[in-house]
């Protein structure tokens, strides 16, 4: 069960914006991952907590952020309910796309085990929908995932396989590089991984 800490930063200014203590683990259903998040100074901002299913798909999203307050899964494409600081409001929202996404690195694990892509298949296309930061507004987006490269490093735990993907924008062409590790992301845009306790679980 991977254990760690990641810190978030801004890809374009590296300005710091959370860290992010996380756990994950294949389970039965297939895969979960929980973590709360942390400003610089030290205060609580939110909690990421999702599970899918064997295929990848979104069983079950619970995400928190200034008070505002999503839950969601894949009925119909993905359906979610999002709900405001005060809790009189909430609005329901359904798009024909895969899965979800968003800035907690758990998304782009979640995005490559639901795409099952291997190093000589073509790109394939994804339809997500996005909550960031500060108010978990939806928006859907289209990217392009393919699998560029899979190496694996000798540790002292045995081969660690690592994945890389390049990762496309199909709204603006930009492209970007994410590196896996079973279930543990080691590096893309704004993300770093600070500290792991335990080696990433091989999902498969």
């Amino acid at each position: 069960m991977p254990r760690g800490r990641y810190s978030l930063h801004d890809p374009h200014d590296h300005t710091p914006l959370a860290d992010e203590h996380f756990q994950c683990a294949p389970g039965p259903s297939g895969w979960r991952y929980v973590s709360q998040l942390t400003a610089p100074d030290g205060d609580h901002t939110g909690s990421v907590d999702l599970t899918l299913d064997a295929l990848g798909r979104p069983l079950r999203l619970e995400l928190h952020a200034a008070s505002w307050q999503v839950r969601g899964a894949a009925l119909d494409g993905v359906t979610w309910v999002r709900t405001d600081p005060t809790g009189t409001h909430a609005t329901e929202g359904n798009v024909r796309a895969h899965a979800f996404t968003g800035s907690s690195p758990a998304f782009l694990v979640a995005t490559a085990r639901l795409l099952r892509l291997t190093p000589s298949a073509a790109a394939t296309r994804v339809r997500l929908v996005a909550f960031t930061g500060p108010v978990l507004a939806p928006r859907t987006v289209d990217q392009s995932w393919a699998l560029v490269d899979r190496e694996a490093h000798a540790t002292d735990n045995g081969p660690l396989t690592v994945d890389a993907y390049q990762v496309t924008a199909l709204d603006t062409g930009e492209q970007h590089t994410v590196h896996l590790a079973g279930d543990v992301v080691l590096s893309a845009p704004g993300v770093e991984l600070e500290d792991l306790e335990s080696p990433p679980s091989d999902l498969g």
